[in-house]
């Protein structure tokens, strides 16, 4: 599976890390719903960080089809509201 973070580049994830992912996505929704601002900064980040630990980077000029996007690590609450659909960041 190829990530895209909004901002920094592409990263290849074997999709064996799928579950530890989406469960990153799920809480992120409920912090999302409930308007947990701080839970929701905590766990962006911690899905961020996921991705870049779990993931091998893309080359800088490699230009792949993202099947996942995630939001930049200063993105807001708001912002992402936006970005997401009712299936979370992560399709399930």
């Amino acid at each position: 599976m190829i990530v895209r973070i909004m901002g920094e580049g592409q990263v290849k994830l074997d999709d064996s890390h799928f579950a530890e992912l989406n469960k990153l996505d799920d809480e992120l929704l409920e912090e999302m719903e409930t308007g947990d601002g701080p839970g929701f900064r905590r766990t962006l980040q911690a899905l961020l960080d996921a991705v870049r630990r779990l993931g091998a980077p893309l080359p800088d000029d490699a230009l792949e089809p993202s099947e996942l996007i995630l939001p930049s690590p200063e993105a807001s609450l708001d912002e992402v509201r936006e970005l997401l659909s009712d299936d979370g960041l992560i399709p399930g």
